[in-house]
């Protein structure tokens, strides 16, 4: 949830994630870069674009491309440290990395903020414990 109380989909966050990522690799972020990095056409792109503008999550700027608002940046954010947290616990847990960029990208968006913080100190555990993350390790295998 927004902090305007709206709930973004799992697209939009996608979308806001990403030209977070070009922004802070590039310095910008236009409808052409966010295109290639997701591999899909620029017209999908802009239309995503005219969406995250009218939900106030981004803005065009002339010269400079796309800037995210306070709210668009703190949903990227939002959405990259769950990434960041999910990537490690399935890493911990010895998971292939095939296997872990499908499954994150299935489950960020779908985790309560309760859970995440629960999967996060878990994470923090299981790299003090090296003989419990063994035995779990070894169970999965």
């Amino acid at each position: 949830m927004t902090k305007t109380g709206k709930r973004s989909s799992s697209a939009v966050e996608d979308y806001l994630e990403r030209i977070q990522e070009l922004i802070d690799a590039k310095g910008y972020a236009r409808a052409v870069d966010i295109a290639m990095s997701l591999g899909i056409s620029q017209a999908s792109v802009t239309n995503m674009v005219k969406r995250l503008d009218a939900e106030g999550f981004v803005k065009h700027e002339r010269y400079r491309g796309l800037i995210l608002t306070e709210e668009g940046v703190a949903i990227a954010r939002a959405v990259s440290a769950r990434h960041r947290i999910l990537t490690e616990f399935l890493r911990l847990l010895g998971v292939s990395e095939a296997e872990v960029e499908r499954d994150v990208e299935g489950m960020e968006h779908h985790l309560s903020s309760a859970s995440l913080s629960a999967i996060e100190a878990l994470c923090r555990e299981l790299a003090l414990d090296r003989a419990l993350l063994e035995r779990i390790r070894s169970v999965s295998e």
